[in-house]
C-alpha cells in the first residue's frame, strides 16, 4: 500500500517510470485501469413515473475524472467517434480520446483549431491552476519556437512529448520512447504529463492561428 500512495502523489515511481503507467504503483488507485471493473454495481434503484432522480440511459462505467474542457467529437478510421479531453488529474495534465464513457488507448488526435479552443476554455473554466493555463494558451498563439517536442527521460530511455500536425488539419500529441536497439516508438496510450511539458511541445509546433 505505500508504494500505491506514493506512485500517486508524483508523476514518476520509484520504478522510474510514469505511475499511470507502472502497473505496480497504479494497482488499486484511481489510475488502475481495472479499478472500476473490479468495483461491485450499485443495486438498481426503480423510478415512479412523476417523481425521483432519472439516471442517464446507456452509461458506462469510466476511470477517474477530474475537471476538464473537451473538444470534438471526431471520427476516426474505423468509423468510431470519441471525444478529446485535457483534463486535471492526480501527479499532472491527462489528454486523451473518450469514447462511450472509456479512455481510448490511442495518443490522441484532435483538430488543431479545436485543440487552441479547448486551452481557452480551460483557462475561462480555472480547470488548471492559473499558471498552467497561461502558459498553455501562451504556448499556441506564439510562432514555433522549436521541432515540436518536448525532451525528458524513463528511467534509463530517452522520451520525448512530440506534437505532429497530420493530413486535415489535425494533430496528434504523444509520447515517444527511444528504445535501446529498436529506435523512437510511439505510445498508443493517452498522454500525462505536466502542464510545462506541453507547454514546451506546443511552443515549438507552432499552432498559432493562421
Amino acid at each position: 500500500m505505500w508504494l500505491v500512495c506514493e506512485g500517486v502523489n508524483s508523476l514518476f515511481c520509484r520504478h522510474n517510470r510514469f505511475t499511470a503507467d507502472c502497473p505496480i504503483c497504479s494497482k488499486g488507485t484511481v489510475l488502475d485501469p481495472e479499478q472500476q471493473s473490479t468495483r461491485p454495481r450499485a443495486p438498481r434503484r426503480s423510478t415512479k413515473s412523476g417523481g425521483g432522480t432519472r439516471g442517464r440511459a446507456g452509461s458506462m462505467p469510466a476511470r477517474f475524472t477530474g475537471p476538464y474542457a473537451s473538444a470534438g467529437p471526431y471520427e476516426d478510421e474505423e468509423g468510431d467517434r470519441y471525444d478529446v479531453r485535457l483534463e486535471k488529474v492526480p501527479g499532472g495534465v491527462r489528454l486523451a480520446e473518450w469514447a462511450m464513457g472509456q479512455i481510448r488507448r490511442r495518443a490522441p488526435v484532435l483538430s488543431a483549431d479545436d485543440l487552441r479552443a479547448m486551452i481557452e476554455d480551460v483557462r475561462e473554466r480555472a480547470v488548471l491552476p492559473e499558471r498552467d493555463a497561461e502558459a498553455l494558451a501562451q504556448a499556441v498563439a506564439l510562432p514555433g519556437e522549436g521541432d515540436g517536442a518536448s525532451r525528458g527521460r524513463s528511467g534509463d530511455m530517452q522520451e520525448e512529448l512530440r506534437v505532429e500536425r497530420l493530413e486535415g488539419e489535425r494533430v496528434r500529441i504523444g509520447r515517444w520512447i527511444l528504445r535501446p536497439g529498436a529506435g523512437w516508438e510511439l505510445q498508443h496510450a493517452p498522454v500525462m504529463m505536466p502542464a510545462a511539458r506541453y507547454a514546451e511541445a506546443l511552443r515549438g509546433a507552432g499552432l498559432v492561428a493562421g
